[in-house]
């Protein structure tokens, strides 16, 4: 019932283009029930699937999940292979699903790094769910903002030696053509769960003017209301992109 009246109270005008989340608290989430971590990633799969498709539902065009940083790569080895099969078998299984929803499947980082068989299964699903035009759902894998400007500047560096571009003339679209979400809108919204109030070197550039909700749920307990109480915060604030409120209201 509150699910329905928070659905209600969505203006479904302003639902925002692209919403980005870093999914944190699989591990804390599991530790709470005396199981190991990557049954909390297990179960933080379910919510990854009921997250895409009520993002679909009410009209999101673009939702970019930080699912593997390049952080992540230091964790224990046991872990980090536990979750490389875990993304194969969920890509696997829920393909399906995703072309009966109309979502299409993309990927931003060093995803070379990925094992083999990761790559594979990705490029599979990616190839697979090209046509789809309802939702694309972007899988952050082997990321980091820092990497992302990083991987910009030299291909900027190379273009400029080459004499293909004037270093006087560099700016902000220069850098934003040569990043890895180049082809993505910036994110309106950014949701971070689990209780943390950091950006953990995800999209720092894309997210300069993004709306940032932070909720305390750990993620494999975020429902569907808590997306939509996270539009609803978005929805409830004023976008001024570093105009005044007055000038906001003269343009609209």
């Amino acid at each position: 019932m509150a699910e329905k009246a928070l659905l209600n109270q969505i203006d479904p005008i302003r639902i925002p283009e692209h919403v980005a989340i870093i999914m944190d608290g699989n591990g804390r989430w599991a530790k709470k029930q005396g199981f190991l971590r990557i049954f909390g990633h297990r179960q933080g799969v379910d919510t990854v699937r009921n997250v895409v498709e009520t993002a679909a539902e009410i009209g999101v065009k673009y939702l970019t999940l930080y699912a593997f940083s390049t952080e992540n790569w230091s964790r224990p080895k046991a872990e980090v292979n536990a979750l490389m099969q875990l993304l194969v078998d969920s890509i696997e299984k829920e393909t399906p699903r995703l072309m009966q929803n109309g979502i299409r499947l993309e990927t931003i980082g060093n995803v070379a790094q990925l094992p083999a068989g990761c790559n594979k299964t990705l490029s599979e699903t990616v190839e697979a769910t090209k046509g789809n035009t309802r939702m694309t759902l972007i899988l952050a894998l082997s990321y980091s903002g820092r990497w992302d400007i990083i991987e910009a500047v030299r291909k900027i560096a190379i273009d400029a030696k080459k004499g293909l571009i004037d270093p006087e003339t560099i700016g902000e679209d220069d850098l934003n053509a040569a990043l890895n979400t180049a082809r993505y809108p910036n994110p309106d919204l950014l949701i971070r769960t689990s209780g943390e109030q950091r950006i953990s070197n995800f999209l720092l550039w894309e997210i300069a003017y993004s709306e940032i909700h932070f909720t305390k749920v750990l993620w494999p307990e975020f429902s569907t209301e808590d997306f939509y109480k996270a539009i609803l915060d978005y929805q409830g604030r004023e976008r001024r992109f570093g105009n005044t409120g007055d000038q906001i209201k003269q343009v609209v």
